[in-house]
């Protein structure tokens, strides 16, 4: 695959020389200079020099290690995604089962500092506000 590459830039490069015209350039009788592909008939004209672009540098990995340790890197980048998918699912399911039981229970109960307490109903509209806020935000 990057030997196709190598050659494919090789005939791109390679063909820009191969279709480049000279360039002349000579002065009128008024002293205009002129540049074009063809010379004046009758005229002396001189041959432009244009220098060429520079090679593209192709890059490739020196050794297989580089190419291991990249790919260590994503399978590790990887997993790391797959855990936080995992707990953001496991987090969003706690949510909606929180939000289902503030909609449904009028009479709930927190602990707060070892003794249960209940919430009243401005507390839960607030509760069921936050649960429904943290669900838009973070679940799909």
């Amino acid at each position: 695959m990057r030997a196709l590459f190598l050659a494919a830039g090789l005939l791109i490069g390679l063909s820009s020389l191969s279709m480049a015209a000279p360039i002349y350039k000579w002065v009128d009788a008024q002293g205009v200079t002129h540049f074009d592909a063809q010379p004046p008939p009758g005229q002396q004209a001189t041959v432009v020099v244009t220098p060429s672009p520079p090679a593209a540098k192709l890059t490739t990995p020196t050794n297989s290690a580089t190419i291991g340790d990249q790919q260590a890197i994503d399978k590790n980048v990887k997993k790391q995604v797959a855990e936080q998918q995992a707990e953001l699912k496991v987090f969003c399911e706690q949510a909606r089962t929180n939000l289902a039981q503030l909609q449904n229970n009028p009479r709930l109960r927190e602990e707060v500092d070892g003794e249960l307490r209940r919430l009243d109903d401005a507390q839960r509209q607030e509760r069921i506000e936050e649960t429904q806020k943290q669900i838009a935000d973070n679940c799909q």
